[in-house]
């Protein structure tokens, strides 16, 4: 080759295919790159996506979460957007969607039924809601009974039993024929064909025991126990003690055999002496009630009836009557050994000392209640605990008789001159 040609021509000192090779692998390279990028793009993008999935879900679940406090929250304002019903009882059903309803204020009226509600659903008695405005009859309501009655009923009894009583016996015996006997063996009373006494009249002074033993009772009946005080049983409202009188025995139906007690009923049970005020004559008419279920239409079956009363010279004659209280039980002050029995049932929790003997405060407890003697006890106990005493010494029980007899002198004295002004 000549010179000129050489030097016409360029020399290449790397050959053809090697450059190839080397353009190949620079491209493979920047290939593994891309791929790479690719992946990560890739591997992000599901990061991201997840990561959307997420929070799509959780808005999602807080939207779910305001719909519902915003139903309930609908639902609390219709309560509180909703007008109060006044309650009312159907008297009589008249024709078309007509009824006759008095309200608890005693008013009687005429008044419509509501379209969402069913004539065929009431009945004379019903309770109903009324509407304040129009007094269209909106609701039926569900038999209730006042909250007085519903309380009265016993469901923890008492831990007085007849053992915890004293120089009673014949009184307890009584009460057990009259009351009990017949709610556990009724067939005693079928076999001899007499029908079991109505109830029992406890009669005494005050502190005698009355109403020990009903707690006794309560303790030993295996039935239901309702008690009320006959005070409760005044209501302002002229036919409300009535009612409460009638709710009572239907409570008492519904959860026999039961026992009733009534404490006090001389509250409602006084004489009838024709007074012309409001009050008196509303207590006439519970009493008239009372009777009523007493001795009415309704049986008395497995239902046990026991009053207590210190003021029987008040009560009403057809009140004492036999078929409402077929047995009246005196109670009476403790002789000398049923204050014995009460003394050693009361001493035998104390803590005495040897000094200290039942035969001698026998005859210096003369007159003494089973209440009072009970006070006794405990304001021995009282000056022992005052002389930083273990036990209780015979000067305690000194103590105590002194200062519960200048009580009661105090007490005379101030009656003696009420009495007389």
């Amino acid at each position: 080759m000549t010179e000129t040609e050489k030097r016409g021509k360029v020399i290449d000192p790397i050959g053809i295919d090697d450059r190839r090779a080397i353009e190949l692998g620079g491209l493979e390279e920047e290939i593994k790159v891309l791929k790479g990028q690719l992946r990560s793009v890739e591997y992000s993008s599901n990061l991201e996506r997840e990561a959307f999935k997420r929070e799509l879900t959780g808005a999602y679940d807080e939207i779910n979460m305001l719909r519902r406090d915003r139903k309930r929250l609908n639902k609390q304002l219709e309560e509180l957007m909703k007008p109060p019903l006044l309650v009312g009882e159907v008297v009589e059903i008249l024709d078309g969607e007509e009824v006759i309803v008095k309200n608890g204020n005693g008013q009687i009226f005429i008044t419509t039924v509501s379209s969402s509600l069913k004539v065929d659903d009431l009945e004379m008695g019903t309770r109903v809601g009324l509407d304040r405005n129009n007094l269209v009859v909106m609701r039926a309501l569900s038999t209730g009974k006042d909250p007085i009655i519903v309380g009265a009923e016993i469901i923890l009894k008492p831990d007085t039993t007849y053992g915890d009583i004293g120089g009673l016996d014949d009184v307890i015996t009584e009460v057990k024929e009259t009351v009990e006997l017949p709610i556990v063996d009724p067939k005693s009373f079928t076999r001899l064909g007499i029908h079991p006494p109505n109830g029992i009249l406890l009669v005494g002074p005050p502190g005698t025991g009355k109403t020990l033993i009903a707690k006794a009772v309560a303790n030993a009946a295996e039935c239901s126990f309702i008690r009320l005080v006959g005070s409760e049983l005044v209501q302002k409202f002229i036919g409300e003690g009535g009612r409460l009188v009638r709710e009572l025995f239907q409570l008492a139906r519904e959860k026999k055999p039961t026992i009733i007690f009534i404490d006090e009923i001389d509250a409602i049970g006084a004489k009838r002496l024709g007074m012309d005020t409001t009050g008196d004559r509303e207590v006439q008419r519970t009493l008239m009630q009372l009777l009523a279920e007493m001795d009415g239409f309704n049986t008395l079956e497995d239902i046990g009836i026991i009053a207590a009363t210190n003021r029987k010279d008040i009560l009403d004659e057809a009140l004492l009557r036999p078929g409402r209280f077929d047995r009246i039980i005196e109670v009476p002050i403790p002789n000398d050994e049923g204050r014995r029995k009460i003394l050693q049932i009361h001493m035998e929790k104390l803590k005495l000392a040897r000094d200290v003997d039942i035969d001698r405060l026998i005859p210096k407890t003369e007159g003494f209640t089973g209440a009072d003697i009970r006070n006794l006890c405990m304001e021995a106990g009282m000056f022992a605990m005052r002389g930083r005493r273990s036990r209780i010494t015979a000067n305690d029980f000194t103590s105590a008789l002194d200062k519960l007899r200048k009580r009661a002198a105090e007490v005379d004295e101030s009656s003696t001159n009420t009495m007389f002004g």
